[in-house]
C-alpha cells in the first residue's frame, strides 16, 4: 500500500493502553492498514486530536466527540470504543445523521465473564469456598456430613436475566449440565429465545422457579433497581443469585437484608461503589461469595479488543459494517446509562 495514500486513524485507548490490548501480530496490522496517531501511555493530548481531526477516517477509543469536533472530522467512519460501554460523551445523534458507525468492545469480555459465572455457580451450589472457610477454621465435616444442603449443578433450573453477549456464552457453557434455562428479556422477541433453546419468561415466574438466577442485564433508564425486595422475596429458599452485569439493576440494601436472612446465597462482582468501602456490610456476611469486579478482566479478553478492533476497522475502511464489535443503534443508546469502568475511575 503506498504510505501516501493510507488512511489516519486516531488510537486513544485510556484508560487502558496500547500495550495491554495488543497482541504483537495485532498491531502491526493496524499499522499496516492505517497512518497511526497515539501516545503508548495516557490520553491523546486534546491539541493532538483537534488537530488531526480533519484527517480521521476513525478512531479506537472513547475519545470525546461532542458535535463541535464532528464537524470537524469530515472524513470520520467509525468510533471503535474499546471499553465495554457507550458513554455519554459523544454526540449520537449526529454519528448516525452522517452514517458515522459507533461501536465498543462489549463481546471481547462475554467469554471470560461467562466463564468466571459459571465457576460461581458452581462454587455457591456444591459449597466450595464455606467448606474451605470450615476446613481452617477447623469446623470441616468429612463426607456426606459435609454436603448437608449442598446441590448438584446438572439438571438445576437456571434463570437468566438479560440475554446479551455473556449470556449467550453462558448457556453455551451450561449445555453439558443439562439445565433448563428461562430467560427474561424485554429487548428481545420469544422466538429469539427459543432458538437459544431457552424458555421466555416473565421476571416473576423466572424468580419463582428457578434454582439459580444470573443477573446479566445492562442498565438502562428504566431498569434501574429491577431486582429488589419484592423480586428477591419470590425467590425459592436456597435459591443462589450472581451478580455480573452491573450494580444499578440491583437494590443492594433489599438485597444486603435478604443474604442477612440466610433464606439465599449470592455471589456478586460488581459493587454500586468501587472500590468497595471497607466498612461495607457485606465483606462480613457468610452467605455471599464477594468478586472484585474482575470477572472479565484478564489478559485475553483486553487482547480481543485490540483482535476486534482491528477487524472491524478494517471492514470500515473497506466501505461495509463492523461486525465483531457491538454496533451503537439510534433506538437504544439514549436507553442505555453505562458510566465508566473501575479502571477510568481509580
Amino acid at each position: 500500500m503506498d504510505h501516501s495514500l493510507k488512511p489516519v486513524v486516531l488510537l486513544d485507548p485510556s484508560p487502558r493502553n496500547n500495550a495491554m490490548i495488543f497482541r504483537e501480530a495485532d498491531r502491526q496490522r493496524l499499522n499496516a492498514l492505517a497512518d497511526i496517531i497515539t501516545v503508548e501511555e495516557g490520553s491523546v493530548p486534546d491539541a493532538v486530536v483537534d488537530a488531526c481531526l480533519p484527517r480521521l477516517s476513525a478512531i479506537l477509543g472513547q475519545t470525546a466527540l461532542p458535535q463541535a469536533r464532528l464537524e470537524r472530522a469530515v472524513g470520520l467512519k467509525a468510533v471503535l470504543n474499546v471499553e465495554g460501554n457507550f458513554f455519554a460523551n459523544i454526540d449520537y445523534a449526529a454519528c448516525f445523521a452522517r452514517g458515522i458507525r459507533v461501536a465498543c468492545a462489549a463481546p471481547a469480555f462475554a467469554q471470560a465473564v461467562a466463564e468466571y459465572g459459571l465457576a460461581l455457580a458452581l462454587d455457591l451450589v456444591r459449597g466450595i469456598t464455606a467448606a474451605d472457610r470450615q476446613f481452617r477454621a477447623g469446623t470441616e465435616r468429612y463426607g456426606f456430613k459435609g454436603n448437608a444442603g449442598v446441590q448438584t449443578l446438572f439438571g438445576a433450573p437456571v434463570g437468566i436475566i438479560g440475554f446479551g453477549n455473556i449470556a449467550r456464552k453462558l448457556t453455551a457453557l451450561l449445555a453439558p449440565f443439562g439445565c433448563p434455562i428461562q430467560v427474561f428479556d424485554p429487548w428481545l422477541p420469544d422466538a429469539v429465545l427459543r432458538e437459544w433453546r431457552t424458555a421466555p419468561s416473565d421476571l416473576h415466574t423466572l424468580l419463582e422457579t428457578s434454582r439459580i438466577v444470573f443477573v446479566l442485564a445492562a442498565p438502562t433508564v428504566r431498569n434501574g433497581g429491577l431486582i429488589g425486595a419484592p423480586e428477591l422475596a419470590r425467590l425459592r429458599d436456597g435459591s443462589k443469585l450472581i451478580l455480573l452485569s452491573r450494580a444499578e439493576v440491583m437494590d443492594f440494601a433489599a438485597l444486603r437484608a435478604e443474604l442477612r436472612s440466610g433464606r439465599i446465597e449470592a455471589a456478586i462482582d460488581v459493587f454500586p461503589d468501587e472500590p468497595v468501602p471497607a466498612d461495607e456490610e457485606l465483606r462480613r456476611e457468610e452467605a455471599v461469595l464477594l468478586s472484585a469486579h474482575r470477572a472479565g478482566g484478564i489478559d485475553s479478553a483486553l487482547k480481543n479488543i485490540g483482535e476486534m478492533a482491528v477487524d472491524d476497522l478494517e471492514l470500515v475502511l473497506r466501505g461495509l459494517p463492523p461486525v465483531r464489535m457491538q454496533l451503537a443503534h439510534p433506538e437504544t443508546i439514549l436507553l442505555q446509562r453505562s458510566k465508566p469502568g473501575l479502571a477510568g475511575r481509580i
